[in-house]
């Protein structure tokens, strides 16, 4: 029992470390104007809110893939299709900006 208490909080401690690592690697500043185009101003808030969108499918990614490999490892098939789904979301999420753009023919 102990060794699994010990596997979690391992697991858990390696994911945090992770994530954290890329909030701090993928972060993005938005500058403002400096004066007078309103029009720039929602441009920089627009590339701001996709890089944190395009930061969280990056997780989701990473997420994605460690659970492909666990579910190898122990032959869960339902985390396996889990793994697969998140990986699915993540790439989703991660190039939203391009399928918006795709879309919408800009």
């Amino acid at each position: 029992m102990k060794k699994m208490k010990n596997k979690n909080l391992k697991r858990l401690l390696t994911m945090s470390m992770t994530v954290g690592s890329l909030f701090l690697c993928l972060s993005n500043v938005a500058y403002a104007t400096g004066g007078g185009d309103p029009l720039a101003v929602i441009n920089n808030l627009s590339e701001f809110i996709f890089g944190l969108i395009r930061a969280i499918g990056m997780i989701l990614l990473g997420f994605g893939i460690v659970q492909i490999g666990l579910s190898l490892k122990s032959h869960d098939p339902s985390q396996r299709a889990n793994g697969f789904l998140t990986l699915a979301g993540g790439i989703v999420i991660t190039f939203a900006k391009e399928i918006l753009n795709l879309i919408i023919g800009g």
